[in-house]
């Protein structure tokens, strides 16, 4: 059942623990909250009055200011998991105070009017405090995509919790009073709490370690300029005044909830009117509040659709709609005998719609907003929104406290208000548009999302067609984002007008064109027109063209006839969309054609092996799996990462030895693509990953252990995998003793070789342990903690360690990982053995460097006493010569293997120019032996030395990567020089891979620089 349950709500694996943890929190909460809100405000309607509603909303408008502040400052002196159940405990406390006041009165048999405006305002502080410390709950603890998956299970255990209220205080309200009902939630307060602290503690301590640091510290933090400069809340005021769409926005957030507390205290008035007994009032409440939750969880069952379909701005509109309407009904029938039954429905439906529905539309109005503004913008609209909501309803309820109308004049100034209210939802719909233009160029981006999520999904909407005045806009931005619009609404009408844009200059322009078409329904002769773009000069819009006409399946025939052409295309991705194309048509009379050119695209090898790879990938053609499996042994590494990935895809899992044997020596680009085709074989993969689960090379058992954490559920990550890293981690590590042989040899320079590669091989192991420790726990925590542990701060280190030692995620695990951490960065000694016995045991070794290392060793010392000639590098030998350049001093052995199976040995002669000035270069030069002179022409002509370099020093690294005019001379000196030579384009793609190359060599050439600075200035 629980597996049908997670299929069914979409939920992963790592979503099952914290599901499971947080449920009974909202669910718990939820009660509590509903059975707080229903016994105080029939205390306090009973007791004190409901026609003194109206002033203790209006003392409440004046407190919440404050209110916040005083949270913002408990928020700046305490750790955020601390301040959380502070703040907890505060509400649950209140709640405490409160019940036992109230029991105290029932049982002493007293009261005390006066007591109640005060058990309002703590009471609706919990109220609203606990909704807020839920959500941010949620969305602290939960990862976006994470928080996105559970937040409707979330809404449904908080809505399930206040139909249980609404029952229990049903029938408390009857049996024990209202006393009893309100004693009930602060107890089952308590339950939540358990799981609440529980939650904190496991999943966001981790993620505070930093923050918890910061504000631990005695003495007080400085103010930064940038904290100077924050605008001020009139700063907000003024540009909200200047901009029509955010005083719009501000409007409908006020009068939304101003028409809300006005339907509330016609529904408390008539409510309090009806019952005058105060346990049968509670019991209606209790009932109206069930239903009103109910109702609340069916919607919740369609609401995400209802959202991405009608989008937020017409959701927006729809509510205001509900509430004219729910007004009117109210109004017509609140002299008669379906008064009580129209305002207590209003009132059931305005609130769930307020605050499950409106609230995060709200949201999307700030998207607007540059990002670094976008939550003063957001936090100064909903002060004034809640506090000027409040205020105005409950002015317009105080007509009826003071006796100058009844109740049904009242409702229909109600009507009034709510129709101001469409108005102004109506306004702001189509104000967004022009604001969303206006912000394009800084949050293009993200805006095309946006605008989804407000405008929605309707077609031939207003808004919609407002949008077509964009497309002939000067900013290629705007028109961009205007066609990405249209093409969300996949709507056939807006086909001319796109068809008028096919002369575009920009191929952007021309890609979005057709990316924005949509084909159903087109005539032949549209056809005719698109097709036009499969002659254009850009291959990207070429292949755009085929994908869209593919879609064209009513006209099957001219499609087909247009796309089959393209097979001959000159570039492979326009084949490799026409391939696809033809079998998304079912032309059954051109897969013999579509053979011929994956045969074509796997044979030309290079960027149309990659396209063909692709291909055969996304149609699942399993009949070229072998030739595929072939293609692993390519020399070009992108083809070699197209195979693996298009292996994936098709499950050969007959090739995951040979890709397994692959990783040890693959760039990241290649390993990433492996470790993903396992994943993509899913549970075919499983037992022979699980057969390579003992493997004793670190690379491999890293990669295999990081698959079966993605593909394993929890019951079988416990049971096979958790003892499994453990035993691994646990286990001694022989490599380490290595370093220290080989070091009491005199072989110092392969020493700290084999010690950075021993080091290599134990983060392998460690960062197999954290892979699986991810999936017990959450991958953010476990990032935060990794980057806590290789902090500088000792204190910082120390409490992520501690963080582990309580045994996160699964104990024995986390003791294992703990040991291996503290370990980190030592080698052991060598024991019993003597140095050359373990040099000799270690050629056998799984490790292919440390087995070259070792064979190296023995070789070197047996010519240690012969003089032998000179003869060129070994890939051994480069890799150690690669180790002492500067530029490449920081990567790790398998980097600097690949730099080394990429670098050729040369020899030139003395007086020989390895660069000239003002003429490209393709290499860069690494000097193993000899001398080469720097030089450059003064503005007389004539030729100055900028400098002389030497061993393990670089040249031409600034020129090499794009092919540049060199702006010096190289010349050898002093007879003949050796060098290492890279190749630019594959030096580019290292670049690309590893950074820290491209790093090395701006630190190279910062440095050339300065020593042309010293030389100018000399000169000067």
């Amino acid at each position: 059942m629980q597996g049908t349950l997670k299929g069914w709500i979409g939920l992963r694996t790592e979503d099952s623990r914290k599901l499971w943890m947080m449920l009974p929190i909202f669910y718990f909460s939820g009660i509590a909250e509903s059975l707080n809100y229903t016994a105080f405000m029939a205390l306090f309607n009973q007791r004190f009055g409901v026609q003194y509603l109206p002033y203790i909303y209006m003392v409440e408008a004046a407190i919440m200011p404050l209110e916040g502040w005083l949270l913002a400052k408990l928020a700046n002196r305490l750790p955020k998991a601390k301040m959380m159940t502070t703040l907890y405990l505060i509400m649950m406390g209140l709640l405490f105070l409160n019940g036992v006041v109230l029991l105290g009165f029932k049982l002493g048999g007293i009261d005390y009017r006066y007591y109640y405006p005060i058990l309002f305002l703590s009471s609706n502080f919990v109220v609203r405090q606990l909704t807020l410390l839920l959500w941010s709950t949620a969305f602290d603890l939960c990862p976006t995509q994470q928080a996105k998956r559970l937040m409707p299970v979330f809404i449904a255990a908080t809505t399930t919790g206040g139909i249980t209220a609404g029952l229990l205080a049903h029938q408390l309200g009857k049996l024990l009073g209202t006393e009893a009902v309100y004693a009930l939630a602060p107890i089952l307060m308590v339950f939540g709490f358990v799981f609440f602290r529980r939650a904190l503690m496991r999943y966001l301590v981790p993620l505070t370690l930093k923050e918890d640091k910061r504000l631990n510290r005695a003495q007080p933090v400085s103010r930064t300029d940038d904290e100077e400069k924050q605008p001020t809340s009139g700063y907000y005021a003024k540009q909200m005044l200047r901009n029509p769409f955010l005083l719009c926005a501000v409007a409908l957030m006020t009068l939304m909830p101003a028409v809300y507390f006005m339907m509330e205290y016609q529904y408390f008035t008539a409510a309090e009117y009806k019952f005058s007994n105060e346990g049968d009032l509670t019991s209606f409440y209790g009932l109206i509040t069930a239903i009103q939750f109910t109702f609340c969880l069916l919607l919740q069952t369609v609401s995400t659709r209802l959202m991405n379909w009608l989008g937020a701005s017409n959701i927006l509109l729809g509510i205001t709609i509900i509430f004219f309407g729910g007004f009117g009904l109210t109004a017509l029938f609140m002299n008669q005998s379906l008064g009580l039954v129209m305002v207590s429905g209003s009132y059931a439906v305005f609130y769930i719609l307020l605050y499950y529905i409106a609230e995060p539309c709200y949201q999307l109005f700030f998207k607007m907003m540059p990002i670094s503004k976008r939550d003063g913008y957001r936090y100064f609209a909903q002060g004034v929104a809640a506090s000027g909501g409040i205020l105005i309803g409950s002015l317009f309820s105080m007509l009826y406290s003071f006796g100058l109308i009844q109740l049904s004049p009242l409702a229909w100034l109600g009507v009034v208000i709510a129709g101001i209210l469409v108005v102004v939802a109506w306004l702001g719909r189509n104000l967004y548009i022009r604001e969303l233009v206006k912000s394009v160029q800084s949050l293009h981006g993200d805006l095309s999302e946006i605008a989804s999520s407000f405008i929605g999904g309707i077609r031939s909407s207003k808004a919609l067609s407002a949008i077509l005045a964009y497309l002939k806009h000067p900013n290629d931005y705007v028109r961009e984002l205007a066609l990405e619009i249209i093409g969300k609404a996949k709507d056939s009408a807006f086909l001319p007008h796109l068809i008028q844009m096919i002369g575009e200059e920009s191929s952007r322009i021309r890609i979005a064109v057709l990316r924005a078409m949509n084909l159903q329904g087109a005539t032949i002769q549209d056809l005719v027109q698109v097709a036009s773009f499969l002659e254009d000069e850009d291959p990207e819009v070429r292949a755009e063209c085929v994908k869209l006409i593919s879609k064209a399946s009513h006209l099957k025939s001219q499609s087909h006839f247009f796309i089959r052409v393209k097979l001959l295309d000159t570039h492979p991705k326009v084949v490799h969309e026409g391939v696809k194309a033809l079998y998304a048509l079912e032309s059954e009379e051109s897969y013999a054609a579509c053979d011929e050119a994956i045969i074509k695209m796997l044979d030309t090898g290079g960027e149309w092996a990659v396209y063909g790879c692709h291909t055969v990938a996304d149609l699942k053609l399993n009949t070229y799996a072998a030739w595929v499996v072939s293609l692993l042994d390519e020399e070009r590494p992108a083809v070699k990462a197209a195979a693996a990935h298009c292996i994936g895809k098709l499950q050969h899992v007959e090739s995951i030895p040979m890709m397994l044997g692959m990783v040890s020596m693959a760039d990241q680009e290649l390993r990433k693509a492996i470790l993903q085709a396992f994943v993509d074989m899913g549970d075919k993969a499983l037992p022979i990953l699980l057969e390579y689960s003992h493997h004793p090379n670190p690379f491999i058992w890293n990669a295999v252990v990081t698959t079966l954490a993605e593909l394993l559920d929890e019951g079988r990550l416990h049971s096979e995998l958790v003892e499994l890293c453990a035993q691994r981690l646990q286990a001694s590590t022989q490599e380490r003793t290595l370093p220290a042989a080989l070091e009491k040899l005199g072989l110092s320079g392969l020493s700290e070789l084999a010690k950075e590669r021993c080091g290599e091989l134990h983060e392998a192991l460690i960062d197999g342990a954290w892979a699986v420790m991810a999936k017990l726990v959450d991958e953010r925590i476990i990032m935060t903690l990794r980057e806590a542990i290789q902090d500088e701060n000792i204190d910082l280190r120390e409490n992520a360690l501690e963080i582990l030692a309580e045994g996160l995620g699964d104990r024995k695990l986390a003791y294992a990982l703990l040991d291996q951490l503290k370990q980190q960065g030592v080698t052991d000694v060598m024991g019993e053995l003597q140095p050359l016995v373990l040099v000799q045991e270690a050629t056998t070794w799984s490790d292919n460097w440390l087995k070259d290392i070792s064979i190296y060793a023995l070789s070197a010392l047996e010519r240690a006493d012969m003089k032998e000639e000179r003869k060129f590098l070994t890939m051994l030998d480069k890799v150690i010569f690669l180790k002492q350049v500067s530029l490449f001093a920081d990567l790790s052995v398998d980097e600097l293997g690949l730099i080394a199976g990429i670098a050729t040995e040369e020899v030139h002669e003395d007086l020989t120019y390895l660069l000239r000035r003002g003429e490209s270069n393709a290499a860069m030069y690494l000097l193993i032996e000899g001398h080469v002179e720097l030089s450059n022409e003064t503005g007389v002509g004539e030729t100055s030395t900028i400098g002389v370099l030497g061993p393990k020093q670089a040249v031409g690294e600034t020129t090499a990567l794009d092919g540049s005019p060199s702006s010096v001379t190289a010349q050898v000196i002093f007879d003949e020089v050796r060098v290492l030579t890279l190749q630019g384009e594959s030096l580019s793609r290292l670049v690309r891979l590893y950074p820290e190359i491209g790093i090395g060599m701006l630190h190279a050439s910062s440095a050339r620089v300065r020593l042309l600075e010293n030389m100018l200035l000399k000169m000067s």
